[in-house]
């Protein structure tokens, strides 16, 4: 077996591990949601960052290549649930520096969706 398919190999079993550890952490998360009767913004963060890890997964095998928008939305969205998660008596700085970093995020992805693709 030569270093090329062994790679290959090795990157398909990472990649359905992901998607298997996705799925049980999406679960866990709501067997508590469940157990705790509530749902909250950050829940729901949360569950749609794991949806599109197992979107980015699947975008992945249909296509064998990753289109950018979706690391920038995970990104976006972990920032976002970030900022929800801080208390009220966190530095107001931190929270310019956290949406600054959303705003660069989404010139980003704004950039590169505008960039033609080789097909």
């Amino acid at each position: 077996m030569d270093v090329k398919r062994a790679i290959e190999i090795t990157e398909k079993i990472f990649l359905v591990l992901i998607a298997a550890f996705t799925v049980v952490a999406m679960g866990q998360e709501v067997m508590m949601l469940v157990e705790n009767r509530k749902v909250e913004l950050k829940d729901l963060l949360l569950m749609f960052i794991y949806a599109e890890v197992l979107g980015m997964l699947g975008a992945f095998y249909s296509s064998r290549r990753i289109p950018i928008a979706i690391p920038l939305f995970i990104a976006v969205t972990a920032l976002s649930r970030l900022i929800i998660l801080q208390g009220k008596d966190t530095d107001p700085s931190v929270l310019l520096y956290e949406s600054g970093a959303i705003l660069l995020i989404c010139v980003a992805g704004w950039v590169v969706t505008r960039i033609p693709q080789d097909e």
